[in-house]
């Protein structure tokens, strides 16, 4: 218990910014790592972030890589689940995966005098999982019911609507959690072949921060991906354009209030002009009570409780994209008004509006490093977009360097209303789909 309250403890205490010195690792085995560390508390946090995620499930396993990752933790080795578990909270350490479109992530966080010790326990389920049938049926069947949960909720219909047409057969045009016919029809051999088709040493990136030694934290790296193969079984996905056409898709649902999804045409975050549209999307939409859509949604007519927008930047693709929940009898005129906003950011922004946006964008950025377990995730984050060591020092820097004319230009390329898709779940009045799938059931 005491050990588990450190650990807790230990967490919660963050680097400021401009005292975060990034050192640049390599393993003895030749695995890259960035580095930031802290001696002042007998804790670390390591990070890996395996590239393609659930976009690697092969054909016709959709789920196969969100099933396997939730079993990493559920017995490895010699260990059943129970007893792996139980090993791990003796430890006073924490084992985290997770599985999204471009990563599977692996968290480890661990107190100085026990991590070696929960890099071997690590080192086992990424090497050594078990897939126990029992533990197997359980996840699957814990995975069946968020997909059942899926299945009745409006927002997740509408967002799943939406990444159909957007991506179509790319892996990012359908659910990582699978169908449910799927993953019922998962094996052994599947999920086996599903961590081997990610979980390769030549798709990993690797960060730390706290109390360990670049030496160190080479060593302790090797250790933990030693049992995996050099390189995975499949390749990376394809890079993908949206193939989003203006008009709105309606998705019958019986309820008072239609549940709208949104998105256009997105931009790489690595792209030269991505700070314009970092700024341009803080405006329009996603900047809360002061963004223009809800200044003119909600704040001057009351249609919603809220509408945000945001830039999904995806490792293969990207979308602009934005969501809100309105009456059934006002949704057609937010809708009329969300184009509306969309198309007037090519008219510009004035300089109040950009200079509260940097305000705002450039003081909020060191409260995103509260914690040696975020510190490591963003340091990988930024190794597996490619961006440059010195980015967190730079990056305010960018911000500042955006002008109106950036943001105009950048908004009148990419908010485009002839590339806006809405998806309408609900009964909307006043407003007619283009695109009828049959109702929900």
């Amino acid at each position: 218990m005491i050990r588990a309250a450190l650990f807790t403890l230990f967490a919660a205490f963050a680097l400021p910014v401009q005292a975060i010195e990034i050192q640049e690792v390599t393993s003895p085995k030749g695995i890259d790592a960035w580095l930031v560390q802290d001696d002042s508390i007998p804790f670390v946090a390591v990070e890996f972030q395996f590239r393609g995620g659930a976009s690697m499930d092969a054909p016709g396993k959709r789920g196969a890589v969100n099933l396997m990752t939730a079993l990493l933790e559920e017995g490895a080795g010699p260990r059943d689940a129970t007893a792996f578990a139980q090993a791990v909270e003796d430890l006073g350490a924490s084992l985290s995966f997770s599985a999204g479109d471009d990563t599977v992530n692996v968290s480890l966080r661990a107190l100085t005098e026990t991590r070696d010790e929960a890099a071997s326990l690590l080192a086992e389920a990424l090497s050594q999982p078990r897939f126990d049938d029992a533990a197997v049926e359980r996840v699957r069947a814990q995975v069946l019911a968020v997909i059942r949960s899926e299945a009745s909720n409006p927002n997740a219909l509408a967002a799943q609507e939406l990444a159909r047409q957007a991506w179509g057969d790319h892996p990012y045009g359908s659910s990582a959690n699978g169908t449910a016919s799927s993953v019922q029809a998962l094996t052994r051999p599947d999920l086996v072949a599903a961590k081997n088709r990610v979980l390769a040493r030549d798709r990993v990136v690797v960060a730390a921060a706290g109390d360990i030694s670049s030496e160190d934290l080479g060593l302790l790296i090797d250790k933990i991906l030693a049992g995996l193969p050099e390189q995975a079984t499949a390749p990376l996905p394809d890079p993908v354009e949206p193939a989003l056409t203006s008009g709105v898709t309606v998705i019958d649902w019986d309820s008072p209030q239609t549940v709208v999804s949104f998105a256009g045409p997105g931009i790489a975050i690595d792209d030269p002009d991505y700070f314009a549209a970092f700024l341009a999307n803080h405006i329009l939409g996603g900047g809360g009570f002061s963004s223009r859509l809800m200044e003119e949604i909600r704040e001057k007519r009351g249609l919603t409780y809220g509408v945000g927008t945001g830039l999904s930047t995806g490792l293969y693709g990207q979308t602009w994209r934005g969501g809100m929940a309105s009456a059934n009898t006002t949704v057609a005129e937010a809708v009329e008004l969300i184009r509306a906003e969309w198309a007037r950011m090519a008219e510009g922004v004035t300089e109040d509006e950009l200079t509260n946006a940097k305000t705002y964008l450039t003081g909020e950025y060191a409260l995103r490093f509260d914690g040696n377990g975020r510190i490591a995730s963003i340091l990988a984050g930024m190794q597996l977009i490619g961006l440059p060591v010195d980015y967190i020092e730079t990056r305010n820097d960018r911000v500042e360097a955006v002008t109106a004319e950036d943001v105009r230009r950048v908004g009148g390329e990419l908010l485009d209303p002839d590339r806006l898709r809405f998806v309408l779940v609900g009964r909307p009045e006043g407003i007619e789909g283009d695109d009828l799938p049959l109702a929900a059931e």
